[in-house]
């Protein structure tokens, strides 16, 4: 571990415990929460799965993979979680993407800057076959979890004609600082060289799931609390979000719209992620009307933003001002993720 990176994690250290005291949910005349969506980029143990396609991850591929890296990784995404926590507070929810399995959820909840925050775990097991989930975090006494279940996405590939499946979709519902809502966490399929543009009938077919879930949750409450979040590998502009999803960046939503909080920092220049010298934000937490409203006792939207600070970046090199990643190719970098996490704070009167 170099320096900076030790130095980092200390102060983290030291921020969090200045931040984490009694009373800490009492802000503006009413309690607030913050919510994350975080794509951490293969975080994958070093035991072998015979289920999944994991070899790109074990002691003996091209990539050497081994106990010491994976235990830096754990640090790295908890350091980034905790700074967070020092900046604003500790995250009540914490939508992630592309993790193995349950076991490496609970070493990073169990890590050392992240044990003190006491987080849950929501996951299933998913049916994609390099075996990489989503999974929702949450912290005991801002969010209590009622239920949660998961929708399966089978696909087709259109040359081929085979069948495969992509990720799940993870559905929860709980109360957030007491008022019920549910939660959608998303990987959708990656953009391949063969999409039309930017759309792809992958990302189409997760679209129109997560509009179906959305309008199965609206049908049993028209005012039901719903965030849609994770890593859609599109950005706020489009089809799939614009046209099928139906979110827009409007905070005044047409009837059957949802409020997409993130299109207006993607036209200002803003993102998640860098590509070919651009940035994309395909990290969105996308919101229901209800969100909108702001009458006594309701948890309503706040802030958005994009958590983009310099220890996430490469500072030298070719990369300089990218990502600072665990990997390019087969280059071991000892970073954070290809993408940074963004998050959204609801505020209750």
């Amino acid at each position: 571990m170099n320096f900076k990176l030790l130095l980092n994690i200390l102060l983290a250290f030291l921020l969090v415990s200045l931040t984490s005291c009694p009373g800490e949910d009492e802000k503006y005349g009413g309690r607030e929460a913050l919510v994350v969506s975080y794509n951490v980029e293969n975080l994958f143990d070093t035991v072998d799965d015979p289920a999944i396609n994991d070899e790109e991850f074990l002691p003996n591929s091209a990539k050497k993979w081994s106990q010491d890296k994976y235990e830096n990784k754990i640090r790295n995404i908890g350091l980034v979680i905790s700074r967070i926590a020092s900046e604003y507070r500790a995250p009540a929810m914490i939508g992630l993407c592309e993790v193995e399995n349950r076991g490496v959820l609970e070493n990073l909840v169990n890590s050392d800057v992240l044990k003190e925050f006491n987080y849950g775990i929501v996951h299933y097991d998913s049916p994609d076959a390099r075996g990489i989930d989503v999974a929702l975090l949450y912290r005991p006494g801002e969010f209590e979890l009622i239920d949660s279940h998961k929708y399966s996405l089978e696909l087709t590939d259109p040359q081929s004609g085979q069948k495969f499946a992509t990720r799940d979709q993870l559905v929860v519902k709980g109360l957030l600082l007491g008022d019920k809502v549910h939660v959608i966490v998303n990987h959708w399929p990656a953009r391949r060289s063969s999409d039309a543009g930017n759309n792809s009938p992958f990302r189409e077919k997760a679209a129109q799931l997560t509009r179906w879930i959305v309008d199965s949750l609206l049908q049993e409450d028209p005012e039901a609390r719903i965030m849609v979040m994770g890593d859609f590998n599109d950005d706020p502009t489009d089809e799939s979000i614009v046209d099928i999803l139906r979110a827009v960046k409007t905070p005044n939503p047409a009837e059957g719209e949802l409020f997409n909080p993130m299109a207006g920092m993607f036209e200002s220049g803003q993102g998640s992620l860098p590509y070919n010298g651009q940035w994309n934000l395909f990290d969105q937490i996308i919101l229901s009307p209800a969100f909108l409203n702001k009458g006594e006792g309701s948890v309503y939207y706040h802030t958005a933003a994009v958590f983009k600070r310099e220890f996430l970046l490469q500072q030298s090199g070719d990369y300089k001002g990218y990502t600072w990643r665990t990997y390019v190719g087969n280059n071991y970098h000892g970073g954070f993720s290809d993408h940074l996490p963004v998050f959204v704070i609801f505020r209750k009167n």
